[in-house]
């Protein structure tokens, strides 16, 4: 048995177009830039979805969006999401990468959130 949540919505563009794209989110949605200090690729935008973080993600690659999804047994939410059809495309810092059905990225990463949070809001898997 294991827990999982939506974590954090990334919206993911190119490195020279962060800054404003993390303001023009912030606007639109009535959030707050933060810069995520030790991780320079990242911009918070808090305030803006309530139990969810959503980020400005500087990559380099093209524009697109990805989710996070956040469990207490990553191997075990890994298996689960690949038995659903998810196809595992690579592991970074403790981060698996997989591409939905769909072909959208996901990550499933260990709980980021408030104990008090994922507790509250997390689904239970067996």
């Amino acid at each position: 048995m294991h827990r999982s949540r939506l974590y954090a919505i990334f919206v993911d563009v190119p490195a020279e177009h962060a800054g404003p794209a993390a303001r023009f989110w912030a606007s639109a949605l009535g959030g707050r830039v933060r810069p995520v200090a030790g991780e320079e690729q990242f911009t918070a935008i808090d305030g803006a979805v309530d139990g969810i973080a959503l980020d400005v993600q500087a990559v380099d690659d093209e524009a697109r969006y990805h989710v996070d999804v956040e469990t207490d047994d990553v191997a075990a939410e890994v298996l689960r999401l690949t038995g659903l059809g998810a196809v595992e495309v690579s592991v970074w810092e403790g981060c698996h990468v997989l591409r939905a059905p769909g072909g959208q990225l996901l990550c499933v990463v260990p709980v980021q959130s408030a104990a008090e949070v994922f507790t509250a809001s997390a689904r239970v898997w067996e």
